[in-house]
């Protein structure tokens, strides 16, 4: 990961928009209904082409593909990954938030787009289609010719993340599953990290998990989760150099009240020991904004660099860019302005289609941040 000695960069979480007919074609696609698969693959290359050049303009540093070619950000996977055959249907975890305000879960469910229905992990776990992934990289790379930018990156789901949305019914443990698919999906984070683009680790599964799938447990026995996960993702990641990785976490792209969630100083001693060098992290939604007083009490070890949310991916309020350069400069004077980079708190199309911030309001906000950047540069340097 670059390090700037004159400025703030700036990047983002990963997932940008879909086209209304790429967002059809996915859909599709995830309905196992009649593709032309060549057809989608020529549509994906041209949005991957246009959201390069769409996050330059905008004066973003570090880019990627916008996950235009996914669905959702998790379970892509099963579209590459054997295992995940079996009869699909929707598993619902209640968030502990449901359970104190049934009211307002009844609103959200009413006013959501449907839910997708998901399959389970039924059998073991390999590769039915590892063309694709190479491809991905490929077209990626392609959609960067003569494009001028710091930094590119790609995302990958964590073991974790997989497993939450795409549950175990087969191995013997959750721990057997998460280990079985931190040893094939090696293999995607390999790729990615060899072709020269940066790879970013998708860890919701450190934060979000604790009000969902593991809502049961205590907070001191989902600390324990987060230890076990770190364990898989370092195993997954080894051999990868650590400035050639980053990884994000966060308490899920969802608005509403959030008072579950565990505190980020609950797990941010164990998250430090994953080994990708970039820790990206929500920073700016109402639950979480304060969280940035922790860098007062916690060193920031040698190498890592911080990638705080300095825009709300769940609002339409399009951030001011003096909120976004006191957000930066914050974290900036407590860990260093070389050791800061801003971001996003979560993806603007974590999944396809439901998103909650329109489309030109996205590109405003990430304008307002580049905007907010320079500010913050100003009165860095």
């Amino acid at each position: 990961m670059k390090r700037s000695t004159s400025r703030i960069l700036t990047t983002h979480t990963g997932s940008l928009p879909r086209s209304t007919g790429l967002q059809e074609s996915l859909l599709t696609r995830e309905e196992q209904r009649e593709l032309d698969p060549e057809a989608l693959a020529k549509e994906v290359r041209e949005a991957v082409a246009q959201v390069v050049i769409k996050q330059r303009d905008l004066g973003l540093d570090v880019i990627n593909d916008g996950e235009q070619g996914r669905s959702q950000y998790a379970t892509y996977v099963k579209e590459t990954l054997t295992g995940y055959e079996g009869e699909r249907a929707i598993r619902a975890r209640p968030r502990l938030d449901d359970i104190d305000f049934p009211e307002w879960a009844a609103q959200r469910s009413h006013q959501s787009s449907t839910t997708m229905p998901q399959p389970a992990c039924t059998g073991p776990i390999a590769w039915k289609d590892w063309p694709s992934v190479q491809k991905s990289i490929d077209d990626f790379k392609d959609a960067m010719s003569g494009v001028q930018v710091e930094e590119v990156f790609m995302t990958a789901a964590s073991p974790g993340v997989i497993a939450n949305f795409l549950p175990n019914e087969y191995y013997p443990s959750e721990e057997a599953y998460l280990y079985a698919l931190a040893d094939v999906m090696k293999d995607e984070y390999n790729a990615i990290a060899s072709s020269g683009v940066l790879l970013q680790l998708d860890c919701p599964d450190l934060a979000m998990t604790r009000v969902t799938q593991f809502s049961h447990l205590s907070q001191e026995e989902f600390v324990k989760v987060v230890e076990l996960h770190v364990e898989v993702i370092n195993y997954a990641l080894a051999g990868i150099p650590p400035e050639q990785m980053r990884l994000h976490l966060c308490w899920g792209n969802t608005e509403g009240p959030h008072h579950h969630d565990v505190p980020l100083k609950e797990i941010i001693h164990i998250v430090l020991k994953a080994r990708p060098n970039g820790l990206s992290f929500e920073g700016a939604n109402p639950r979480h904004a304060h969280e940035w007083k922790l860098w007062e009490d916690v060193k920031l070890p040698e190498g890592k660099v911080l990638i705080p949310g300095v825009l709300d991916s769940t609002t339409n309020f399009i951030e001011h860019p003096e909120l976004v350069a006191e957000r930066i400069v914050r974290y900036a004077q407590l860990v260093g302005r070389e050791n800061v980079i801003a971001g996003t708190d979560c993806g603007f199309g974590t999944s396809a289609w439901g998103r909650k911030v329109e489309t030109n309001i996205v590109w405003a906000k990430l304008q307002a941040m580049s905007e907010g950047a320079r500010l913050a540069s100003q009165e860095l340097w």
